[in-house]
């Protein structure tokens, strides 16, 4: 049995398990892929972090000045890379965690190969955004064409030359949509459902997520103004191209929906110069089109469904009271969910996710190392179990 399993081996989990070090607790990291930050490998190419690095490294080891102030998707894997290294943490690649139940003495884990392990302590981090979602859409089984998710969008060159519809206004579906604009798609069109908050990455060298640091914890009676007075500064009115603007205020969007808001790299250009085309949502499929909620409908040869995720931890444990109906857990953040049981990183804030599992890692690590008992010295030998 181990004292603490640390499930997943991300941000939030590789930051909890170096705090856990710190605090003199020695951990086990399971991850389902290879090697860490797995979910960060599996995300489309020209994916730039929206939050600034020196306000994304996690505790005890900056990320380095030399990835620019955006860093890259590769990059962001390398310091998780070097962040599980210089802290020793043992990893172990290729463990997938199929079943989480009570054990005697804390919990016990089925995994994929049939075996089973016990933990004294478990601590979850396999991610808000787990379990790509696409919708149950009417006729969707008869549609001819291709259909994909986006967490399976890597670039536009398999899309050259073919007509694309993107479903879905958020951070993805919208730099999806000016990847493929760019990069030789025949036509794309964006649906949208709800319509979108969107913000400048920067305005005058000052980031849109300082912005969201400094107002996101205002009431929305506060915070929903502001944000509708700066959206009305810096943006452009893009009613006329078919994206209005939102009836719900930003704060209280984040606080009912965990809504963050769509930050434009590019998107807004593309809109107003025609490469990107928003249309209504869609509402069903025959086989050779798709049908849209304005009455209208279109032949696209693809569709990129770009509709979210899901956490994935209902199909983990066999206590659905831990869960609110999206799957995120009711108890997170640094507090136990059930004794010996903490769930990290399912916290959305205007501040960053990576800002945020920084924070949570040192609240959960403080937590666990009051249960587990006195520090005692490191064992010496922890490593990477995989490799990239």
């Amino acid at each position: 049995m181990a004292d603490v399993t640390v499930l997943g081996a991300g941000a939030a989990g590789l930051a909890v398990a170096a705090q856990l070090k710190a605090q003199g607790v020695d951990s086990v990291v399971l991850e389902r892929g290879p090697a860490v930050a797995t979910s960060w490998r599996g995300r489309y190419d020209r994916l730039r972090l929206h939050t600034v690095r020196r306000l994304s490294g996690l505790p005890g080891m900056a990320i380095p000045r030399e990835y620019g102030r955006w860093v890259r998707r590769d990059d962001l894997v390398r310091y998780l890379e070097a962040y599980a290294e210089r802290f020793g943490l043992d990893v172990r690649g290729g463990t997938t965690v199929e079943r989480v139940e009570p054990g005697a003495d804390g919990w016990s884990l089925r995994l994929a190969d049939g075996s089973e392990q016990s933990a004294r302590v478990l601590v979850v981090a396999t991610g808000y955004l787990h379990t790509p979602v696409v919708p149950e859409w009417p006729g969707l089984p008869s549609w001819e064409g291709t259909l994909t998710h986006s967490a399976e969008y890597r670039n536009a060159v398999p899309f050259v030359g073919r007509n694309v519809l993107v479903v879905g206004p958020g951070n993805s579906g919208a730099e999806i949509a000016t990847d493929l604009a760019e990069g030789g798609a025949a036509s794309v069109s964006l649906a949208i459902r709800t319509p979108p908050h969107i913000v400048r990455r920067t305005t005058a060298g000052w980031p849109a997520q300082m912005n969201g640091l400094l107002l996101g914890r205002l009431p929305a009676r506060l915070f929903d103004p502001m944000a509708a007075t700066l959206a009305r500064l810096e943006m452009p009115d893009l009613r006329p191209y078919g994206i209005a603007r939102s009836a719900k205020g930003l704060g209280t969007r984040l606080r009912t929906e965990r809504y963050v808001p769509l930050q434009d790299v590019g998107i807004v250009r593309d809109v107003l110069a025609g490469r990107v085309r928003p249309i209504a949502a869609v509402q069903g499929f025959t086989p050779s089109s798709v049908l849209l909620a304005d009455g209208t409908s279109i032949e696209p040869d693809v569709v990129i469904a770009a509709t979210g995720y899901g956490t994935g931890l209902r199909d983990l444990f066999e206590e659905p009271a831990l869960f609110d109906e999206t799957g995120v857990p009711l108890v997170h953040a640094g507090a136990a969910a059930r004794p010996g049981l903490y769930f990290i990183g399912y916290d959305v804030t205007l501040g960053g996710m990576l800002r945020q599992a920084a924070i949570e890692s040192r609240r959960v690590a403080r937590a666990v190392s009051a249960v587990v008992g006195p520090p005692r010295a490191t064992s010496p030998g922890h490593h990477i179990q995989s490799s990239s």
